[in-house]
């Protein structure tokens, strides 16, 4: 079952400290993030997420979120090739749902339905 990737939509960063990641990128960026949490803190780059997340694993690494059309049905092609759940679909909020597996190469992939994503530019 293949399924249609719509392109690349969100980076998070797991962080140890929210507080001191969100001052670095804020400098970086030369902003302040549109959303910012105890639970997240994003900035809008470019018309792309990238996202700060106290409550990930950092030996995830980054995360890339794929968007496409259905999350489940994503993540279910993806199993039926061999990749295994990592976080299960989810709304996370204002209609966006998100998911991701472990592929059997060993990398995590994710996948993510946002409503109010309109391509830059």
């Amino acid at each position: 079952m293949a399924i249609e990737l719509q392109g690349l939509r969100t980076v998070i960063y797991p962080v140890a400290d929210l507080a001191a990641a969100t001052l670095w990128w804020s400098t970086l960026l030369g902003r302040e993030p549109y959303f910012d949490q105890p639970f997240y803190v994003g900035f809008n780059v470019a018309g792309y997420e990238l996202g700060l997340l106290p409550e990930a694993s950092p030996g995830d690494g980054a995360l890339t979120y794929w968007g496409v059309e259905s999350v489940q049905d994503a993540m279910d092609a993806a199993i039926a090739l061999g990749a295994v759940e990592h976080t299960a679909a989810s709304a996370v909020g204002d209609g966006i749902v998100t998911g991701s597996v472990l592929t059997a190469t060993g990398n995590v992939v994710g996948f993510i339905r946002n409503p109010h994503f309109a391509l830059p530019g």
